[in-house]
């Protein structure tokens, strides 16, 4: 465990973002992005983007308009958050970041349940599901399954009470601030991964990350740690 990271509880679930945590799909989102907004008339930059990767779409597309002076309603938000789903499933080549099949069998051999929590629309999800090379498929809980996706907690809480476990036993694992922010007011213990993220460590730490790791390698030391029985019950 870091150094500096506090002392965490012993999770009853694990709830992962995808793009970014699970996935290295950042930046291909992020080109996605602005290929949609300048199809649609907003042209903007990857600067302005990618502090917004994390968002709802639908509440990313309002904000870049609002910016350029040009608010949009829902329909015209709906349409341009389609349109970029579009347009990232054709740019899309998922690679699974370092740790993901440790993560998921250290999940495992602590018996500790997990779900994959993701504002990305439904469609999208698959390719890079399918590119974890997971040998069942995890619980998925996207942004179909709620009316405000992050930074909301709705998701968070869906996918905690899918999992029948209490949104305070559970971790959020995550790469964009809003995974932090939603997690934060979801009542879950908030963990940053930086591997796929493109923001830095300082801006997860003040949107509310309890600790902030360099990849789910990391998150897998500190997994076995917090569950390794203690002495007493080893005995």
């Amino acid at each position: 465990m870091p150094n500096d990271a506090p002392a965490l509880p012993r999770p009853d679930a694990i709830l992962f973002d995808l793009d970014g945590t699970l996935v290295d799909t950042v930046w291909t989102r992020i080109d996605a992005w602005l290929e949609a907004l300048e199809q649609s008339g907003l042209p903007t930059t990857s600067d302005v983007l990618a502090p917004m990767i994390g968002l709802d779409g639908r509440r990313l597309a309002r904000e870049v308009a609002a910016l350029a002076g040009r608010p949009i309603d829902e329909a015209r938000s709906e349409a341009i958050d389609k349109l970029s789903g579009e347009i990232y499933e054709r740019l899309n080549r998922p690679r699974p970041l370092p740790g993901v099949k440790e993560i998921v069998a250290a999940i495992a051999a602590a018996d500790i349940k997990w779900a994959i929590a993701t504002s990305s629309r439904k469609d999208q999800v698959k390719t890079s599901v399918d590119a974890l090379g997971l040998d069942a498929e995890p619980t998925i809980i996207d942004a179909s399954h709620v009316k405000n996706a992050k930074p909301e907690p709705d998701l968070l809480l869906y996918a905690a009470k899918a999992l029948d476990v209490a949104p305070g036993r559970c971790w959020y694992v995550g790469d964009s601030t809003w995974d932090m922010v939603s997690a934060v007011a979801a009542g879950m213990v908030a963990i940053g991964i930086e591997a796929g993220s493109a923001v830095g460590p300082e801006a997860l730490r003040s949107a509310g990350a309890a600790v902030v790791l360099g990849d789910l390698l990391e998150l897998t030391d500190v997994l076995v740690k917090v569950t390794a029985p203690s002495a007493a019950e080893r005995r």
